[in-house]
C-alpha cells in the first residue's frame, strides 16, 4: 500500500520559517505525478483544515490565512511533497498531515507536529 510520510515540524519562534515535507513510498515518481497533493492541519479542538494542495499539472491554491506566507510545491522524482512556511505566527500551531488522492486512491500520512510559540 502506498504511504505518504511528513517530516521537517518543530518548535519555532513566531516570524520564523520550516519547510515540511512529505515523500511518498511503495510507488513510483512516474505514478506518484499523476496524484493531487495537499497539505492539511489540525489544532486542538479544531477541526481539520486544508492548508494547501497542489495539482499533478502544479496549480496551487491556498487558505487565506496562509496565503503570500506558505508556499506548496512537488517533487515528482523525489516523490515528495513540500510545504515551505514562512512568517509563522502562534495559530499556525497544528498538526500538518499530508494527503495524496488519485481516481479513488485516498491516502493520508501520520502527522508532523509545528509549534510556533516563543
Amino acid at each position: 500500500q502506498v504511504q505518504f510520510v511528513e517530516s521537517g515540524g518543530g518548535l519555532v519562534q513566531p516570524g520564523g520559517s520550516l519547510r515540511l515535507s512529505c515523500t511518498a513510498s511503495r510507488i513510483s515518481g512516474f505514478a506518484f505525478s499523476f496524484y493531487g497533493t495537499s497539505w492539511y492541519r489540525q489544532a486542538p479542538g479544531k477541526q481539520r483544515e486544508l492548508v494547501a494542495a497542489i495539482t499533478s499539472d502544479g496549480a496551487t491554491n491556498y487558505a487565506d490565512s496562509v496565503l503570500g506566507r506558505f508556499t506548496i510545491s512537488r517533487d515528482n522524482d523525489k516523490k515528495t511533497v513540500f510545504l515551505q512556511m514562512n512568517s509563522l505566527r502562534p495559530e499556525d500551531t497544528a498538526v500538518y498531515y499530508c494527503r495524496g488522492t488519485r481516481r479513488q486512491s485516498d491516502y493520508w500520512g501520520l502527522g508532523t507536529q509545528v509549534t510556533v510559540s516563543s
